[in-house]
């Protein structure tokens, strides 16, 4: 009897420690969260480049929920400011703040209708667990009116969208 015991128990560590990683790659990482000691992008892009958190002017708090909305729709910024966002979920559902073009966002919703589970960890992108918060910080380098949203499939549509109007420095 004991022999079963310890033979069973032997059994289900081994298929704990065959599966455990298996199962955590197919998600990526735990919490999509960034790591704390990866570079500064140095990419452009449409609408300006990942920030550095020490050059940062302000602090922007967005919360967002399972109604399908940001706590801010809207976010004024002067070209070449550096934002920090503390991104909060007060919901019970994964959420995102995906910052972009419209066109962007647009495809880009579209590609994670088709590949819900896809994985991606970009500066402008900020992955929040129900009851986290996450941090990213932008420098806006270029103006123009760009979007925020939620990317999880269903989320964009629904309306989970802001605007950030960046004006040119003169």
């Amino acid at each position: 009897m004991k022999r079963t015991y310890a033979l069973t128990q032997a059994i289900v560590l081994a298929a704990t420690l065959v599966i455990a990683p298996c199962i955590a790659r197919a998600h990526g990482s735990a919490d999509h969260a960034k790591s704390g000691s990866a570079a500064i992008s140095t990419d452009e892009h449409a609408f300006g480049v990942e920030g550095n958190p020490k050059k940062a002017s302000r602090t922007v708090a967005i919360s967002m929920d399972d109604s399908m909305r940001y706590s801010q729709s809207e976010i004024r910024v002067k070209q070449g400011e550096t934002l920090t966002f503390v991104i909060r979920n007060k919901g019970k559902l994964l959420h995102e703040l995906v910052i972009g073009t419209e066109s962007e966002l647009q495809q880009h919703a579209e590609l994670m209708r088709k590949n819900p589970d896809m994985e991606h960890d970009e500066p402008y992108m900020a992955h929040v667990k129900p009851g986290t918060t996450e941090r990213m910080t932008w420098r806006f380098s270029k103006s123009g009116t760009f979007l925020y949203g939620c990317l999880v499939p269903g989320h964009f549509e629904a309306g989970m969208k802001g605007r950030i109007i960046v004006a040119t420095n003169k």
